[in-house]
């Protein structure tokens, strides 16, 4: 009788045996891959990265990066892991994006917390990086883990997992705290050539995360796929040729005092821009709430339920005794469209671009079973108006103009809003404010310019504009400074 322990996603399981398996092909690649040895690992190599949930239209890929370095350094006993990316995003024929930029990624998660580590915009090397929580993260970075061969393989052994004959090789699957979902499947080498496991999106639902490895080689003494392609969502994620592998390398992460005391509510804060018009802000990605005789309106859902709740409850506050009528959604991307499932099981209508609604009425009819949010419970229908010209919402009295944006290489299905009263334009994406003292790009952003051109063309009035993303309101002069070349 063995006694395994292993810590899987934040947890220490204790398994007696392993009698429900068979064992002879879990066993034998254990062995090949030196499972019982390793407590580290590092991988490192080149290739490409694709930002997940950002495709630049409905039915797309995720956008590509190119991927001069990548390092993942794993903690199999303490379910641990940091990963480190240095990419520019590829320049994709046809479509008009900023000037690639240089980005160096620093991610980490141990055990249930997720944090990133960044420096401040043109802040030299030696600055001291700011910690910043990624709770959304916990999930997918924990995937990563126990997707690779090791992990897989560890995380097997220690879940009792079931195990068959699948194209002359061996399928092994297993359950982790109940929830979590992991196939994975052996060659006839021993070798893991894919693992399968799914985890929650506000957008996507249940949504499968699949790693597939080939080429193995021998490593310094460890046989480890020097080919790894990881798809999220049904599109590449990541595809990485492994070029270097070091088996128990130090790799202890202390999550950072200032994450692990943080506070994990969400707060709304609602200024007034306009009578009946509030800013709605307190974190990365805002909102506006626009009362109109009987009802309200508000531009944007962004994030996820969490964060929906909050800017619900904030308005009913700020506007009391009127339902929410209408959700305006900029576009798809899911930082901007994963609260909108909130909204439908509030009642509200969506209004959103034409190209949009039928991707939403796709992949929200996905399986909901991982964390299951108001509208799987409610099931409400979703309700839709939908544009791909001028758009008005008026109650007679205050009227709310929605507009595509024409041309703009972010998004293909986007719009922007504008209230022709109080001369306030909203948007997101397409122009993000910095901050006073950060130097501004010497080549505009095209996404920024473009916007103007639409405005412009328009004959849009702007006084004001709320960016759904920066710190503050800023004026027209803001955005046609930001568009001079220097």
């Amino acid at each position: 009788m063995s006694r395994l322990i292993y810590p899987i996603i934040g947890l220490t399981l204790t398994v007696v045996g392993c009698a429900s398996l068979n064992p002879q092909p879990l066993q034998s690649s254990a062995k090949a891959l030196d499972v019982a040895n390793i407590r580290t690992i590092e991988y490192s190599g080149a290739g490409r990265w694709y930002q997940f949930g950002q495709a630049p239209n409905p039915e797309s890929s995720w956008p590509p990066f190119d991927v001069s370095s990548f390092k993942a350094d794993i903690n199999y006993v303490t379910a641990a892991a940091r990963v480190q990316i240095t990419r520019s995003q590829t320049i994709e024929s046809g479509r008009l994006r900023p000037v690639p930029v240089e980005q160096k990624v620093d991610q980490y998660i141990s055990g249930t917390t997720a944090w990133n580590l960044t420096r401040p915009a043109n802040a030299p090397q030696s600055a001291t990086p700011i910690a910043t929580s990624q709770p959304i993260a916990v999930e997918e970075r924990t995937a990563e883990i126990w997707a690779t061969p090791q992990g897989f393989l560890r995380a097997a052994l220690a879940n009792n997992a079931s195990s068959k004959p699948d194209h002359g090789g061996t399928e092994v699957a297993f359950t982790v705290n109940g929830k979590y979902r992991y196939v994975g499947n052996i060659n006839a080498n021993a070798e893991v050539t894919r693992v399968q496991t799914w985890i929650d999106n506000p957008v996507l639902g249940d949504t499968l995360v699949e790693t597939k490895y080939s080429d193995y080689r021998d490593f310094g003494g460890v046989q480890f796929p020097a080919h790894i392609v990881r798809s999220q969502g049904g599109y590449p994620v990541l595809d990485i040729d492994v070029s270097s592998v070091k088996v128990n390398p130090p790799a202890e992460f202390s999550v950072p005092e200032e994450i692990a005391n943080a506070k994990s509510s969400v707060s709304v804060r609602a200024d007034k821009l306009a009578d009946g018009v509030y800013y709605l802000t307190g974190g990365t990605h805002h909102s506006v709430a626009i009362e109109q005789r009987d009802h309200v309106v508000i531009v944007e859902a962004p994030q996820n339920e969490e964060r929906s709740l909050a800017v619900i409850a904030k308005v009913k506050e700020t506007i009391p005794n009127k339902p929410i009528k209408f959700l305006v959604n900029t576009h798809a991307h899911f930082d901007h469209a994963g609260g909108l499932r909130t909204f439908v099981d509030e009642g509200s209508t969506i209004v959103t671009h034409q190209d949009n609604q039928p991707y939403f009425q796709k992949v929200w009819a996905q399986p909901r079973t991982l964390n299951p949010d108001r509208l799987a419970h409610s099931k409400k229908a979703a309700a839709f108006k939908t544009f791909t010209d001028k758009y008005v919402l008026s109650d007679g009295n205050r009227s709310i103009e929605i507009y595509p944006i024409a041309g703009n290489g972010h998004n293909d299905a986007f719009a922007l809003v504008y209230l022709p009263t109080e001369k306030i334009l909203i948007e997101a994406d397409a122009y993000t404010p910095t901050a006073s003292n950060v130097p501004q790009s010497a080549k505009p952003n095209p996404y920024t310019v473009n916007l103007y051109e639409n405005v412009q063309q328009l004959n849009l009035d702007v006084k004001q504009i709320a960016a759904l993303h920066g710190p503050n309101v800023v004026t027209l002069d803001n955005l046609r400074t930001a568009i001079t070349v220097r």
